[in-house]
């Protein structure tokens, strides 16, 4: 099989497609043919060596794959071969097969290709975890989404909408301000604009009138994250989930102190170890709200594998909009 290796942390160009021997599931583990693996922001982290998480060297990068389950091991009793499944992973997903463990496979709804299960992963995962268990949205609420148009953002705005609050999207230009339009925002503020410390808020404030957003989910950081905080309302909540610009914000407590506001932050894949069945709830309701057409990944292209490195790029330099995938087969 064809899997891309990492020996040594750094620039993407470390990132070598390589053929290895076929794994071999274990006893409580599936053997999956991917057919596709979506490319997220931390997988970035990951190969250049500044992830929290880093897995011993060397090892097979990704963290979203989906395809059919080939083999499984003795004590496997959710799955079958010929299974469709997504899995969510720390490390492993760019590969033509993978061994995941069971509790970490979700078997597909059978609307639903293989792309869009590979893009549905650890952003939309991360999307509910933000809204529902850290952030507490109550319907009816405005939520304030940046990075709109980016893997979790998009990902975020539908959620919201499709749990019944009023969306404002942050996005950097007028292509990714429609494409957050289309996903469920009712209003788009740019953060590609002069005086953004000042200009934001005034933005956010036209939207929504000057008593500001209820709740703000934050993949950004940076200056996006210095000017949201001055557009929360009082006992507002911001859930950081990572920092797409490179800069990690840093927050005088006395600000959170006079506004009552709320900063919590947000490790999604923590939840796949610690609290295992909450995952697989968490799963069975984004399937189930995917099936009534009310979250549709976007896929912006799918890439085959051998132009790993065109397609890593693209989400290096922020050009995505949505996601991209990896065609691990042809």
């Amino acid at each position: 099989m064809r899997a891309l290796v990492v020996h040594e942390h750094g620039p993407l160009e470390n990132l070598k497609l390589e053929t290895l021997p076929d794994p071999v599931p274990g006893p409580d583990e599936a053997l999956i043919e991917v057919h596709a693996a979506s490319i997220n922001f931390p997988d970035l982290l990951v190969i250049g060596g500044t992830y929290q998480n880093l897995p011993a060297r060397p090892f097979v990068a990704g963290k979203d794959l989906a395809g059919t389950v080939a083999a499984t091991g003795a004590n496997v009793t959710g799955l079958k071969a010929g299974d469709r499944v997504m899995a969510q992973v720390e490390h492993g997903a760019f590969s033509q097969r993978a061994v995941v463990p069971q509790r970490k496979c979700f078997v597909m709804p059978s609307s639903m290709s293989f792309h869009e299960a590979a893009a549905m992963g650890l952003t939309y995962l991360t999307a509910h975890f933000a809204l529902v268990e850290r952030g507490r949205l109550a319907r009816g609420e405005k939520v304030l989404v940046n990075g709109a148009a980016g893997g979790v953002g998009y990902a975020t705005v539908q959620l919201a909408r499709a749990l019944g609050a009023t969306v404002v999207a942050s996005v950097s230009s007028e292509e990714k301000a429609a494409l957050a339009r289309a996903a469920g925002a009712a209003h788009v503020v740019r953060t590609d604009r002069p005086d953004l410390r000042e200009g934001f808020r005034r933005q956010v404030f036209d939207a929504v009138g000057q008593e500001g957003v209820d709740l703000i989910v934050d993949p950004v950081g940076g200056d996006v994250f210095d000017a949201s905080l001055r557009a929360i309302a009082w006992c507002g909540r911001l859930v950081t989930v990572g920092y797409a610009s490179g800069r990690v914000p840093e927050v005088k407590a006395g600000l959170l102190l006079v506004k009552n506001i709320s900063l919590i932050g947000l490790q999604s894949s923590d939840y796949r170890e610690r609290e295992p069945d909450k995952v697989r709830s968490v799963q069975a309701e984004l399937y189930a709200l995917y099936e009534r057409g009310q979250l549709k990944p976007h896929v912006m292209k799918g890439y085959p594998l051998e132009r790993y490195r065109e397609a890593l790029a693209t989400v290096a330099e922020r050009r995505v909009l949505g996601k991209v995938v990896l065609k691990m087969r042809s």
